[in-house]
């Protein structure tokens, strides 16, 4: 137990975390047991170290930060490992990839049945489906999503500022007044290009090859997230990533089924299974008619954030492509966004039309008064025309 003290102390000195990320203060903190789901590279590590660190003295034992890669829990399941850390003083257990433990699931029950002064904190990856796949945690866990850095968070770091998130509501009400409080501190067009191409991944502070570096990541994703935990066989790895590869390529639009199922040697049904579990890794956005969902076919299908844009096929990235995957992935924390077939327009939350283009094209468009404009290649806005950036202030 000794040793794991020391390493956790070793991390949580060594935890720089700049930008404080909201879920920190969104997470109901009294629940004993918390998941935290997120996909690979989006920070999950660092978030229970800063909670460690907010919330503990270093050498304060009541709080111990473990990880499920270390080979000890091979021989040890974590319900023994948190009696242990339980009756030698322990109440909070943060666990990190807490799916690598064989039964995971029960072993977290018997956590919560055997000891009622424990809490634990657990990360997972965003292809977990905590309550569907695992009965045993209904009713007793909270599940939480933490996501890449938003425009907001990004801009935070980059200029020193606290600026602060703004609901929907609030920036189409009020949108007008809410740039002048930011513009006098930073200019958005200053930072908006830099974060559509390296800004949602925390690791871009890192000293290393961005691309690179979500190259890994997403190979990963599939090679270890969608295999393992959706218990897939290796050999059905390359069809996938062929998948992958070729929505990616084909740009956002409505999937051919049958041509892609043809292409990977497969059936349509498995084709649109594929898919999902890529969405579910945080890989693609799926988008429906209003009121459908899956299994039905989508009415595109996108990459989840512009990053993968550049990470995947730089050479041919359309600036309104990047400009409706940022669009789709800042309103899909809170808001549903649906398409139906070759509209130009999205619905978000079955009522609101937004139309993304070009500042310098809405001069020659007849604009319509129920459609709202998020306009990128600007920094302000006026009336139901609205700066796209402030979209990424919305967490």
């Amino acid at each position: 137990m000794e040793a794991f003290f020391r390493t956790h102390r070793y991390l949580v000195e060594h935890t720089n975390a700049p930008v404080r990320r909201i879920l920190m203060d969104e997470i109901d903190w009294s629940q004993r047991m918390i998941g935290i789901k997120g996909t690979r590279g989006i920070g999950k590590t660092t978030f229970l170290l800063q909670y460690a660190k907010e919330h503990f003295d270093l050498d304060d034992k009541q709080c111990l930060y473990v990880n499920m890669n270390n080979f000890y829990f091979q021989g040890h399941g974590i319900a023994d490992f948190a009696g242990k850390f339980y009756h030698s003083g322990g109440r909070v257990l943060l666990i990190d990839q807490v799916f690598k433990q064989p039964e995971w699931s029960r072993e977290l029950r018997r956590c919560y049945d055997l000891y009622p002064g424990l809490k634990i904190v657990f990360t997972g990856s965003s292809v977990m489906r905590l309550k569907d796949e695992n009965p045993e945690l209904n009713g007793i866990v909270r599940s939480y999503n933490l996501r890449g850095f938003s425009f907001r968070e990004f801009i935070n770091l980059k200029t020193g500022n606290n600026f602060r998130p703004y609901t929907l509501e609030e920036i189409l009400a009020d949108h007008e007044h809410i740039i002048k409080q930011i513009l006098p501190k930073a200019l958005p067009s200053r930072y908006f290009q830099d974060y559509i191409h390296h800004g949602f991944y925390p690791f871009f502070q890192e000293q290393r090859n961005y691309s690179e570096n979500l190259l890994k990541t997403m190979n990963m994703m599939t090679e270890v997230d969608i295999l393992l935990i959706k218990q897939i066989e290796l050999k059905y790895l390359t069809k996938i990533k062929k998948l992958f590869y070729q929505l990616a390529e084909e740009g956002p639009k409505a999937p051919n089924v049958s041509k892609l199922a043809q292409d990977i040697e497969t059936s349509r049904a498995t084709v649109m299974n594929y898919i999902k579990y890529l969405a579910d890794a945080r890989l693609l956005n799926i988008i429906y008619p209003v009121g459908e969902e899956f299994p039905k076919k989508p009415s595109k299908v996108m990459l989840h954030n512009s990053n993968l844009l550049y990470a995947i096929y730089p050479i041919h990235v359309e600036k309104q492509t990047a400009m409706e995957t940022f669009f789709v992935n800042a309103l899909w924390k809170d808001h549903t966004v649906n398409q139906q077939g070759h509209d130009q327009f999205y619905t978000v939350d079955g009522s609101l039309k937004f139309r993304i283009c070009d500042a310098a094209a809405t001069g020659k468009m007849r604009l319509q008064p129920d459609t709202i404009y998020a306009r990128y290649n600007t920094e302000v806005g006026k009336g139901n025309q609205i700066p796209l950036w402030l979209l990424g202030f919305l967490y």
